[in-house]
């Protein structure tokens, strides 16, 4: 409960961070979300004191009526609309699923927990005034430099090498020297 009092703050007092908060909110979709790297990096970053670059805005959501990748870039628009020049992305996760060849999932929180990384699975909103936090496998990851797979991303799962491809693709420890990568 700690680490997540200590998000909620971080995320609180970064001007930046919350007005991508404040205009995801204002989309109105049903489970939406600000998710993986902006969250994690934005820790990391803290935790290093250091600023790294924001690469992508995750924004997830979910809608079974409607899982056209169209509607996603009608979103990114309107995001544009709001905050312009950021690089958005936005993906309903009723169709995310495909992704990895796994069964349907039923809501965003399903969406997270299925990230290849624990430190990844993350996401964060604002509802009713107040920030929450969802985090299938916790915040301790997160605080504490460790990059874990998530349960479909094990060494014994099919899935492993996405995984060891996206720690080699994303090179975290260049950044955050701290971190500690498990296999």
């Amino acid at each position: 409960m700690i680490f997540e009092s200590e998000l909620i703050k971080l995320l609180e007092s970064d001007k930046s961070l919350f007005s991508i908060l404040k205009a995801v909110e204002t989309l109105n979709l049903n489970d939406c979300w600000i998710a993986a790297g902006i969250i994690r990096n934005k820790v990391w970053d803290s935790l290093h004191s250091m600023q790294s670059e924001t690469n992508d805005i995750d924004v997830i959501y979910f809608d079974e009526n409607e899982t056209s990748i169209q509607a996603e870039k009608i979103l990114e628009a309107k995001l544009n609309i709001i905050i312009p020049n950021l690089p958005w992305s936005v993906k309903n996760q009723a169709r995310m699923h495909t992704k990895n060849n796994l069964p349907p999932y039923r809501c965003s929180f399903d969406g997270v927990a299925n990230f290849p990384e624990t430190p990844t699975a993350i996401a964060a909103r604002i509802k009713q005034n107040k920030i929450e936090i969802m985090a299938p496998y916790g915040l301790q990851d997160l605080y504490t430099f460790q990059v874990r797979p998530t349960p479909n991303f094990t060494k014994n799962s099919t899935m492993h090498n996405v995984y060891l491809n996206r720690i080699q693709e994303k090179n975290w420890r260049h950044t955050w020297d701290k971190l500690q990568i498990i296999t």
